[in-house]
């Protein structure tokens, strides 16, 4: 797990997971808290940590971007895009990140 800190495709993965926790978080359980149960605490809370985590999602994805030479192409359209719908980041992470990390490190080695 800790290799994953060590390269910007490895701090995205994880800020991605981070990050679809959060939003799956916010969307399935706080905001039906607020708006059929009256409480919204919860969203006040979640909110802004999601916030914080995708802002910083955003950041290494064009972080990794620009230390990968992605083409924009794949940077916009598919991480980016993937990171708003609620479970987009686990698909992205299984389909395009985790096999950029593995050609990147077979390139490596």
């Amino acid at each position: 797990m800790f290799r994953l800190f060590k390269t910007p495709l490895g701090r995205l993965r994880l800020l991605g997971f981070l990050e679809g926790i959060s939003l799956i978080l916010l969307v399935f359980i706080a905001v039906p808290l607020k708006y059929w149960g009256g409480q919204p605490l919860f969203v006040k809370v979640i909110g802004p940590v999601h916030g914080l985590l995708f802002t910083l999602f955003v950041l290494a994805t064009l972080s990794a971007g620009v230390t990968y030479q992605w083409k924009f192409s794949k940077t916009s359209w598919k991480v980016l895009l993937g990171c708003i719908i609620p479970f987009g980041t686990f698909y992205i992470d299984k389909h395009i990140l985790a096999r950029e990390q593995s050609v990147w490190e077979n390139h490596q080695n």
